[in-house]
């Protein structure tokens, strides 16, 4: 998280860091605040002063001592050729003409790519709190039923295939009914989506239309450079097709919390909400980047914006083409950063790399050769600044590939040779409804496994029964469960699986007691 920053002792600077979303025709403000250092994440944990917040009845458990809360019942087109990104490419203006030059024909070439993302979904009408009541009804009437509103939001995308294969952000169309795509010539067509994922905060839509589309190459974006120009093309604030310019300020942004792998392109161009998926181009033409958030103060650009590169973004088509999920590969092996003291008692001369803190058995990391101790520092010769680096590494390799890792045992420097693998799903889900009169009745449960712990976006060594789902006004909803939660007992018995779980979820005079791992939190609850 970043740090706040404190101004005058009246007032207290606050950092925003803005998902570019524009919901219902106005900011749909899908922002992360970040004020004074605190968790900006809703939560119905305790607060510091030790009162539960309202909602679902869990208190936390502190020392081991289990606590309870009572509870009541463009035309057609093909990619444009272009040279390589590199230092070769690189010049620094040397004449007055050079100067002059103007980025119009880079845009007339690249511009026809870029499209406009509209995504709508149905919100269902909040029911009358007079509907059924008789006294009401005999005076009034019965309240009419209310229709379900359409809420729509606003971002960019980016055709990458003339077949009509379009790249955006998953948070341009999570949750839409209908998501449709419009030309800066006024051209709109449906589409469909064929894959999104949260972790990586991409999706890639198919236009229902009949091409060739234009299309923007994709880069090597391992090639670009501090410094190098940059266009930025997008939809801000739904204003139209917009181009702004700037440099490429960073590389390898790491905490930015927008996905899981922590690794951006930073640039000082304009970025504003609604270029959310929109392009971030190279002086050669090519696609480096998806524009993805801001940090800002207001909302708006103050030339801070953040791209997942263009690698990231070919392995997560990659995986849209061959009409599967996104995965990353599973190394069976825990982490933690290599501070300034690590540095010096193994002998680096800054910190770099990622140490190596656990080993499963029976993993690839073990297969490997890692051991306990051991520095990753670089994967196939590219260095990484830590455990994000090396996630992203590996998530852009992608799996059945094998990678080199060099790494740092003692004095030695060895090269270890990784597979890239899927998470395996041991023990095997067994996923189960619960039924009946009981807390967890209307709860699809799993039992936890690498692969599920993957897909549910958790820490691969966690175990128990996971809640997958939890149905709209079910008995489980009503006890506050939530996906994501893990049930670790009922009834003062450890629960291990989904058949134990079953097993303990039977009727009970006497009522219930169980346990959840909820974040990390110990949270206990009673029900009579």
């Amino acid at each position: 998280m970043l740090p706040s920053h404190h101004g005058g002792p009246d007032m207290q600077m606050k950092l925003i860091l803005a998902g570019l979303l524009i919901g219902a025709g106005v900011l749909a403000a899908p922002y992360l605040a970040l004020f004074d250092g605190g968790d900006p994440k809703p939560s119905l944990e305790q607060d510091a002063a030790g009162s539960a917040a309202p909602g679902d009845g869990f208190v936390p458990l502190d020392d081991g001592e289990t606590r309870v809360a009572e509870a009541d019942t463009a035309p057609a087109g093909q990619p444009v050729p272009s040279a390589p990104v590199g230092e070769a490419d690189a010049r620094v203006p040397e004449s007055q003409a050079q100067i002059q030059l103007s980025f119009a024909p880079l845009v007339k070439r690249t511009a026809p790519a870029v499209v406009n993302v509209y995504a709508a979904r149905a919100v269902p009408a909040q029911r009358s709190p007079f509907a059924g009541d008789p006294f009401f009804g005999q005076f009034f009437g019965q309240p009419r039923n209310r229709q379900p509103r359409m809420e729509s939001s606003l971002g960019s995308g980016v055709i990458v295939d003339a077949s009509g294969l379009v790249v955006t952000n998953n948070h341009v169309v999570a949750d839409a009914d209908e998501v449709k795509i419009g030309f800066a010539d006024g051209r709109e067509f449906k589409t469909e989506v064929l894959l999104k994922d949260d972790s990586v905060d991409l999706a890639v839509l198919k236009i229902e239309g009949e091409g060739p589309f234009p299309t923007l190459p994709i880069a090597d974006s391992d090639r670009l450079q501090i410094g190098d120009l940059v266009l930025a093309i997008g939809n801000p604030f739904g204003i139209g097709q917009t181009v702004t310019s700037g440099i490429v300020s960073a590389l390898a942004r790491t905490h930015i919390g927008v996905d899981d792998f922590g690794f951006f392109i930073q640039t000082d161009a304009a970025i504003n909400p609604g270029n959310s998926g929109g392009a971030l181009i190279g002086m050669s033409g090519e696609l480096v980047g998806v524009n993805t958030a801001i940090f800002s103060r207001s909302g708006g650009s103050n030339g801070v914006g953040f791209a997942i590169p263009a690698n990231m973004v070919a392995s997560f088509i990659r995986s849209a083409k061959a009409g599967g999920r996104f995965e990353r590969p599973f190394i069976g092996a825990s982490f933690v950063p290599v501070t300034a003291d690590i540095a010096e008692a193994v002998g680096l001369d800054r910190p770099s790399g990622t140490l190596v803190r656990g080993i499963m058995p029976g993993g690839p990391a073990e297969a490997a050769g890692l051991a306990v101790g051991d520095v990753i520092l670089a994967v196939d010769g590219l260095e990484i600044g830590g455990a994000d680096a090396l996630g992203y590494r590996l998530a852009t390799a992608g799996i059945g590939k094998t990678v080199s890792l060099t790494v740092l045992r003692g004095d030695e420097r060895r090269t270890l040779e990784l597979p890239l693998q899927p998470a395996p799903e041991i023990p095997p889900r067994d996923a189960r409804t619960i039924d009946g009169q009981n807390p967890f009745a209307g709860a699809t449960v799993l039992n936890l496994s690498p692969r599920v712990a993957e897909e549910f976006d958790m820490p691969l060594e966690k175990t128990g029964v996971l809640v997958a789902e939890v149905a709209r006004g079910s008995l489980a909803q009503r006890f506050g469960l939530r996906p994501g939660d893990i049930v670790l007992a009922v009834n003062g018995e450890p629960v291990t699986t989904t058949r134990e779980l079953e097993a303990a979820a039977i009727d009970s005079n006497r009522g219930w007691s169980f346990e959840i791992d909820r974040n990390g939190r110990r949270l206990a609850r009673r029900v009579r």
